[in-house]
């Protein structure tokens, strides 16, 4: 078995899948999934893999969210309060990209990891939520870093402002 922190991002998605199954299905624990996800989490490929398959999920374990599993997430510092605001970025922009060509369900999937990335970004550490957000609502506005994160992805200025929306309801 490979350890969590040299598996690629495939293989995070693959275990990520399994695990996230097996605690639906009872054969996991809060506590045992947490210190699972939080080996996962570890490194940017293995983030990326939990996110990837958690945050669109049927699966109820994001909108659960049970407290090991928060503290885990949270315990991983900067890296998944990055990545959760980068899925809150993309999850808006789709929904409204969706919306705009009347794919209602993606739109409807799009909105969930929206919700799940705002939640999630709730109950991270504030400080790391709160200047990250900070960042991304510069770029909204043409400043900062992440301007090359939303050009890259050739966002408009109705999804900015959609994200900037989003940014802004984290604090509510």
């Amino acid at each position: 078995m490979v350890s969590t922190l040299e598996m690629s991002f495939e293989e995070a998605m693959e275990a990520a899948a399994l695990w996230c199954g097996a605690w639906e299905q009872g054969d996991l624990s809060d506590e045992v999934l947490a210190d699972k996800v939080a080996d996962l989490v570890a490194s940017r490929d293995g983030a990326r893999g939990f996110f990837v398959v958690s945050l669109p999920a049927e699966n109820p374990l994001m909108d659960r969210l049970p407290e090991p599993l928060v503290m885990a997430l949270r315990s991983a510092g900067e890296g998944v309060v990055d990545l959760t605001v980068r899925n809150l970025a993309m999850s808006t922009a789709m929904a409204v990209y969706h919306l705009r060509v009347g794919a209602d369900e993606q739109a409807s999937g799009s909105k969930r990891v929206q919700r799940r990335s705002i939640e999630l970004l709730q109950q991270l550490e504030p400080a790391a939520v709160k200047n990250r957000l900070e960042i991304l609502l510069a770029a909204t506005n043409g400043d900062g870093s992440d301007v090359a994160f939303l050009e890259r992805w050739q966002y408009d200025a109705e999804q900015k402002a959609a994200i900037k929306a989003a940014v802004l309801s984290v604090a509510d």
